[in-house]
C-alpha cells in the first residue's frame, strides 16, 4: 500500500531531527540573520518548538479552522522579520519565497532522514507521494507551488547544491549555542540536551558538523549507529498513542483555544 505524509508525519521520533533542521536553516544567512535578530531560542525554546510543530501538524492533520489560525499566527510573527541589504549582507525577509523553500526543504529532508534511520528505507512510490505532499508545508504560506522542485531527483540536485555552499557564520554560531546549550527553560529540557546535541551532530552533513564546532570521531560515529539501531528496534513497537502523542498534544492545544506562539 502506498503511504503518504499523513501516515508518517505524526511519528514523534521525527522530533529527534529538530536540531538538525534548525541548524541547516540558520546556516543560510537569509534565514539565520533573521532568526538571530528577531528570535530568542535561549529564553523560550519550548515555545519556539511548539510554534513550528503546531504549524506543521495543522497543515497535515488540522481542520480548515485550525490551519487558518496557525497561518495567521505565523504571518503575524513573520511580518517584522525583514531587513534591507546593508554592506556585505543581502538582508532578509521572512516572506521571501526562496527562504521559505529552504526552510521547508530542511524539514522534509530531515523528516525522511530520521524516518528511514528508524523504520528503514521508504519504497519509491511512498517516497514520491510524501515528497509531493510535503510542498504543502510551504505553499500554505507564501511558497509558490512551482518553486518546489518537480520530483525527488530535482530536489536532490537542489539540496546537494545548497548544502555544499553552506558555511555557518558568527550569527548562526551564536543562535546554535543558544539552542544547544540553553541556560533557561524547563529542567527536563536541559537534561535532554546532551542527547539532543549528539543526535543533531550525527544527523548533520560532515562539513556542517565541523562548521558548528561539534566534536566527532570514529567513536562518536559508532555510538550514533548503535543508538539508531536500538531506536529502530524499540520505537516501532511502542503503542501508537505514545508515538503520536506530540501531534495530538499540539493540535489539542488549538482545540481548547490555546494561543499559537510566534514562529
Amino acid at each position: 500500500m502506498v503511504r503518504g505524509l499523513a501516515d508518517i508525519g505524526a511519528e514523534g521520533v521525527l522530533l529527534a531531527g529538530a536540531g538538525r533542521a534548525i541548524l541547516l536553516q540558520i546556516a543560510d544567512p537569509r534565514v539565520g540573520h533573521g532568526v538571530a535578530e528577531h528570535s530568542n531560542f535561549a529564553e523560550r525554546p519550548m515555545e519556539r518548538l511548539r510554534a513550528t510543530m503546531t504549524y506543521v501538524y495543522a497543515v497535515v492533520y488540522g481542520s480548515e479552522q485550525q490551519l487558518t489560525a496557525v497561518r495567521r499566527a505565523v504571518n503575524r510573527a513573520h511580518a517584522p522579520v525583514r531587513r534591507g541589504p546593508a554592506g556585505a549582507s543581502k538582508g532578509y525577509n521572512a516572506f521571501d519565497a526562496e527562504s521559505q523553500l529552504w526552510v521547508v526543504a530542511t524539514l522534509y529532508d530531515t523528516a525522511v532522514t530520521v524516518y528511514e534511520q528508524v523504520h528503514g528505507k521508504l519504497d519509491d512510490d511512498t517516497a514520491d507521494r510524501i515528497y509531493r505532499e510535503y510542498a504543502r508545508i510551504g505553499t500554505a504560506l507564501q511558497l509558490p507551488p512551482d518553486m518546489w522542485p518537480a520530483d525527488r531527483a530535482a530536489f536532490a540536485a537542489y539540496w546537494d547544491a545548497r548544502v555544499r555552499r553552506l558555511r555557518p557564520d558568527d550569527q548562526a554560531l551564536r543562535v546554535a549555542r543558544d539552542l544547544l546549550y540553553p541556560v533557561g527553560g524547563p529542567r527536563v529540557l536541559r537534561l535532554a540536551m546532551p542527547l539532543a546535541r549528539f543526535l543533531t551532530a550525527g544527523l548533520l552533513p560532515e562539513h556542517l558538523r565541523e562548521g558548528f564546532g561539534f566534536e566527532w570521531g570514529a567513536g562518536h560515529a559508532r555510538r550514533f549507529e548503535r543508538t539508531m539501531r536500538v531506536l529502530g528496534r524499540i520505537y516501532p513497537r511502542l503503542p501508537q498513542r505514545i508515538r503520536h502523542w506530540p501531534r495530538d498534544y499540539y493540535l489539542g492545544g488549538l482545540d481548547v483555544g490555546v494561543e499559537v506562539p510566534h514562529a
